[in-house]
């Protein structure tokens, strides 16, 4: 049987028991040239399922494949081997149903706030006051009201990640991918807005998946963690998070809290060491 009917019968399969969630089925992917040996395997067998309104982290070390995984998820590469599905079918492309979140804000700097919530829901076909409205909606939900017309150099990193989210969520994706979007903050500010998330996705309850390379980061925000392995990256661990769903700043001092953070730090660090191993 060819690569390309084996894919097509994976995706197949994993359609029919595809009915809620992500599933992710012995997905492998390559850059460069495989077959002559000189490829890099990033990703191999991959399986994993998240369900409808988790919040899932993937966590491991750099260049274990974390952002190549849900850059395949949002369709953005194409699947090699294996399938993705969604509850709107296989994943082949980007869509609507799913929207991503970079570290970069990725902001159109010549466009205000309010200018660049609306371009995905003109996009859309939303015009008017129905998509004004809703952009406002957005705006405040992230606390930036009052700051509509101002643009992305009049703005601190983190109200420029607060309008990057504001303008994913406009446009009502399913799930929400996320690629360690407050890397590039400080430390202060990076605990402010991991609380604003956790508010926003409270309220949303849209699927997240988040990458990031930090482990109380990982526990504070997500209801599991997939550990990764050092490349090629796979699943190695998938850990529950049994804290409250409602987690603040006190979070941080649970003692639940400290011990899981300490158990999947050294999981992680297990991992790391591997890859260093391996250089």
């Amino acid at each position: 049987m060819t690569t390309v009917a084996m894919a097509a019968d994976a995706r197949h399969e994993a359609a029919d028991r595809a009915r809620t969630g992500i599933h992710i089925d012995n997905v492998t992917h390559s850059y460069g040239a495989r077959a002559s040996g000189r490829g890099v395997v990033a990703l191999n067998r991959i399986c994993l399922d998240i369900a409808d309104g988790e919040f899932h982290a993937l966590l491991g070390p750099s260049g274990c494949g974390k952002s190549t995984l849900l850059y395949l998820i949002g369709g953005f590469l194409p699947i090699q081997e294996g399938a993705i599905v969604t509850t709107n079918g296989p994943v082949t492309q980007p869509g609507p149903d799913r929207a991503i979140v970079f570290q970069n804000f990725a902001l159109f700097p010549w466009k205000t706030v309010k200018q660049n919530v609306l371009y995905g829901l003109r996009k859309q076909g939303l015009k008017g006051e129905d998509a004004e409205e809703r952009a406002r909606d957005y705006i405040n939900l992230v606390h930036l009201s009052g700051f509509e017309d101002a643009y992305p150099s009049q703005l601190s990193g983190g109200m420029q990640q607060r309008a990057a989210i504001a303008r994913t969520l406009a446009v009502d994706p399913k799930t929400l991918l996320m690629d360690e979007p407050f890397g590039a903050l400080d430390a202060q500010t990076r605990r402010v807005m991991q609380e604003e998330l956790r508010a926003i996705w409270g309220r949303s309850r849209k699927t997240v998946v988040f990458v990031t390379h930090d482990v109380q980061e990982a526990v504070f925000l997500a209801d599991r963690i997939s550990i990764m392995s050092s490349r090629p990256g796979r699943i190695e661990h998938v850990i529950d998070v049994s804290l409250p769903r409602d987690r603040g700043e006190d979070t941080l001092e649970d003692r639940e809290f400290i011990h899981l953070s300490e158990q999947i730090w050294r999981l992680v660090r297990e991992q790391a060491v591997a890859a260093t191993r391996g250089r």
